[in-house]
């Protein structure tokens, strides 16, 4: 069911503590970690703890948990010291999501191109 933990999902099982993560922040509703393959000098994951395939899911069923992930990004961002950064959504295989679990990549600390690729 949309929003329960799903068993087979490797970020669900980030936030149960069953795979290990190096965690920057968490609240009630996010949990935000490294990413264990850098795109850049910081690289954030920032998910929530509810399981919704992608952003659009997640923001038609819970618009303030997108809201607090959101939020949390930039939360992230500030404590990183990042004067800016880019905040990517993938959305489906095609566009370069592999683990189907809503979430925000934040990256930062260089300069970033675009188009992005």
């Amino acid at each position: 069911m949309a929003g329960e933990a799903n068993a087979d999902c490797l970020f669900c099982k980030i936030i149960a503590g069953e795979v290990p993560a190096t965690v920057v922040r968490e609240t009630d509703t996010t949990y935000a970690f490294r990413d264990i393959n850098p795109q850049a000098p910081t690289h954030v994951l920032v998910i929530p703890k509810v399981h919704y395939p992608d952003a659009a899911t997640l923001a038609a069923a819970e618009p303030q948990i997108t809201a607090d992930l959101l939020r949390e990004a930039g939360e992230v961002a500030a404590e990183e010291k990042l004067e800016s950064y880019r905040l990517v959504f993938n959305t489906g295989s095609g566009a370069g999501q592999t683990v189907f679990h809503a979430h925000a990549h934040l990256l930062g600390g260089r300069g970033m191109q675009w188009p992005p690729g």
